[in-house]
């Protein structure tokens, strides 16, 4: 007589889970095969603005899902999804992780709208996980929205062109002079990093890094195709994810603790609070997160299967396969508006930019920070654009958004050795009981991560796409101007 898997969908205060604009609801569990030792989780999914597209970038968006459970309100632990046996309705494909992590979903076909399917199924192996037929089991599920880029040659650095800050090149040879260019980066191979025609180099005249090499190749360099997130991390996906964790996992993680803002009252738009030892709230769920050290994004991006992306993944992100552009911005040129914004619905999912700029880029930086002075919501630039085109929406030639300003994006350097070791591993969605990320190459400390992009209270030059002010600043503390996002190298 076959045992009954008794399954309990936990209840989260709400019928979804929700992070900028994607949605998770009426999440079950469906389908057992005790032969087998599997079931599915079952679901619904949709999201804003999704895009598939064959000409220019040929690119497009995705969820990247992956599935939380316990077993008779114990620990949350991550589930095994197998490679095959999931279901999707039509017009949605499914390509699960290698490593069995997670899934991408996304459109199957060309085209853009908003995306709404129903009855969306993972195969989750419970047995392989250790789990009994007939446990009692609670499933969370989780899902961020992620732009694909593909495998492309791409430049890094502008040349002589603008006023960057230790920006990389190339030199080449001019009659009997030696230029300096742009460099490309052609495929995953080693570079080698010399003040010699052919090879990348750069200044180091404040934070540029050692200058030496190579850059091996597993270091990502961004050629080879991979998932970037389209926002930032917000406070809400925070949220979600501390608040699956252990009582010890949580305090050494603790936004509001003395390693990050130090109270659990508002500042700079940071209003996660974990007054009570339960579960952590925001009352600015959409903002982008910040005061978070470098050990607790890591320990976020490995619950997530996630990893951060490379400086050189980061101009490819903002510049696609175009021509650098002296002084560029994520947008694809140096047109950036220079006027104050002002800010309608401040802390609403729906809070906008009532007045931006027309016929240029946009951005949320020195000049137009305003008030409220601090990180805006995900999404704000393109949701108040006039025209849905790169310069006004503020996005990247691949649809990634917010590259430029709002918070600075953290990622691995190619300037020290600690982030030269970097080998792309992904999170495999388990960290420590202490708390903290154990995937081996990545950073172990502050060393080896480095900032691009700018924020709110920076100029433009900090800004620039090729700008390397900050690439390998060891900054050790929390601020709020540094926030991050996460990537996954494609299968």
């Amino acid at each position: 007589m076959k045992q009954l898997f008794y399954l309990a969908l936990l209840l989260l205060g709400s019928s979804h889970l929700l992070a900028n604009n994607i949605e998770v609801n009426n999440v079950s569990l469906t389908g057992q095969n005790t032969t087998d030792g599997f079931t599915l989780v079952q679901f619904d999914l949709s999201w804003e603005n999704s895009w598939r597209i064959s000409v220019g970038p040929a690119n497009w968006d995705a969820a990247w899902v992956f599935v939380k459970y316990r077993v008779n309100g114990n620990l949350w632990q991550h589930a095994t999804i197998n490679l095959t046996g999931g279901n999707t309705p039509g017009g949605a494909e499914l390509d699960v992780a290698d490593d069995l992590t997670g899934a991408f979903i996304f459109r199957s076909a060309d085209g853009t709208g908003n995306i709404s399917w129903t009855n969306v199924q993972l195969r989750w192996n419970y047995r392989d996980d250790g789990v009994d037929d007939n446990a009692l089991v609670d499933v969370q599920v989780f899902a961020i929205e992620m732009v694909y880029v593909p495998e492309a040659p791409f430049f890094v650095g502008t040349g002589f062109n603008g006023d960057e800050i230790d920006e990389f090149f190339t030199l080449a040879q001019f009659g009997p002079f030696f230029l300096r260019n742009p460099y490309q980066v052609s495929s995953e191979a080693a570079i080698t990093v010399a003040n010699a025609a052919g090879s990348l180099y750069y200044d180091s005249t404040v934070q540029g890094g050692d200058q030496a090499g190579p850059i091996p190749a597993s270091f990502p360099k961004g050629f080879a195709a991979y998932y970037c997130m389209k926002y930032e991390v917000s406070q809400d996906q925070w949220i979600g994810f501390f608040n699956t964790l252990t009582q010890t996992q949580k305090e050494a993680l603790d936004v509001t603790g003395p390693l990050g803002k130090n109270t659990d009252d508002e500042i700079i738009r940071n209003t996660i609070a974990w007054p009570d030892g339960g579960n952590a709230t925001t009352t600015n769920p959409n903002i982008p997160l910040n005061y978070v050290r470098n050990e607790f994004l890591m320990a976020y991006l490995d619950w997530s299967g996630l990893r951060l992306m490379t400086e050189l993944e980061f101009e490819k992100a903002c510049r696609g396969t175009l021509s650098a552009v002296g002084n560029e911005f994520a947008w694809g040129n140096s047109n950036i508006h220079n006027a104050i914004y002002t800010y309608t619905n401040e802390g609403l999912p729906n809070e906008q930019i009532a007045d931006p700029g027309s016929g240029t880029g946009n951005a949320v930086f020195q000049t137009t920070n305003g008030t409220p002075s601090g990180p805006k919501r995900c999404g704000i630039v393109a949701a108040s654009a006039g025209l849905n085109n790169r310069e006004e929406t503020g996005g990247s030639y691949y649809g990634i958004m917010e590259l430029t300003g709002n918070v600075y994006e953290r990622v691995i350097s190619v300037g020290n050795p600690e982030g030269r070791s970097f080998t792309g591993n992904h999170g495999d969605g388990t960290i420590t009981s202490g708390g903290s990320a154990n995937v081996a190459g990545w950073p172990s400390g502050d060393i080896g991560v480095g900032y691009r992009g700018g924020s709110y209270p920076n100029s433009e030059q900090f800004c620039y796409v090729s700008d390397r002010n900050d690439a390998t600043n060891s900054f050790s503390g929390t601020n709020g101007r540094i926030g991050f996002r996460g990537v996954r190298t494609a299968d």
